[in-house]
């Protein structure tokens, strides 16, 4: 705003919109959720703020980044009713996600270079003939035997998305492909790593997505950023949080 501000100042809603380039009616939005205590009026009834609205439009838009606009409007509301724990707790759960959130990122990286190149596998014994049908197909005996599984795993994982065996048409049974292959195998592993298989079919398709592998690398690094993005964006947030509160008393 140019100048700097004292407790007792005056500002109008305008004066705090357009430091952030904002509407005068955003100004009035954010009074009404919470987000800005309460502003003063004039005998005439038009509304005034102080350096300490400017304080909590400045936390919010800090906080965003960081936690979402819901989780920073309820922060905002929390601290101004005065219930700063709440906005603690609430603080809290967003950077136990972002944790969560690294740990993913973990498993699936280990995961990733858990996999050797696929290769099709080996007859063996299994729930089905245990052949190969064409150029990189198996059927489900010889993966869930080379994977140490039970081949009624594999058609729980078929079920949640996790593969796509097509079925051979001659005899009915499923195959699956070089793909279908490291989708198992990523699966096998996000699994021995705890995770469920809600968690897992995402990741999948974003395997899918990627055309294999090798240019998921480019996804992964990309998600390696937008977390460290996040991380950051909290430790902002967290600094005008803080310069509020203590403007706050």
């Amino acid at each position: 705003m140019g100048r700097n501000l004292k407790s007792g100042d005056r500002l109008r809603p305008v004066d705090l919109a357009r430091e952030h380039g904002l509407s005068t009616q955003a100004i009035r939005n954010y009074e009404e959720a919470g987000i800005l205590p309460a502003a003063g009026r004039t005998p005439h009834g038009y509304r005034t703020y102080t350096s300490l609205h400017a304080g909590a439009l400045r936390a919010f838009l800090a906080l965003v980044p960081g936690h979402g606009h819901q989780t920073a409007t309820s922060i905002m509301r929390a601290v101004n009713e005065g219930a700063a724990e709440e906005a603690f707790r609430l603080i809290d759960e967003s950077h136990a996600q972002l944790l969560d959130d690294r740990r993913t990122l973990q498993a699936v990286e280990s995961a990733l270079r858990d996999l050797e190149p696929t290769k099709a596998s080996e007859p063996g014994v299994g729930a089905e003939p245990a052949a190969v049908s064409g150029p990189g197909g198996t059927f489900i005996g010889p993966l869930a035997g080379k994977l140490g599984i039970r081949p009624a795993t594999l058609r729980k994982w078929e079920r949640a998305g996790l593969v796509r065996p097509r079925r051979d048409p001659r005899t009915g049974y499923r195959v699956y492909d070089e793909a279908d292959v490291r989708d198992a195998r990523l699966a096998h592993q996000l699994r021995r790593g705890g995770y469920l298989l809600e968690q897992i079919a995402p990741l999948i398709t974003q395997v899918r997505a990627a055309g294999g592998l090798e240019p998921l690398e480019a996804a992964l690094s990309d998600w390696h950023g937008r977390l460290s993005a996040r991380g950051r964006a909290m430790l902002t947030g967290a600094a005008e949080l803080e310069a509020y509160l203590r403007r706050r008393g």
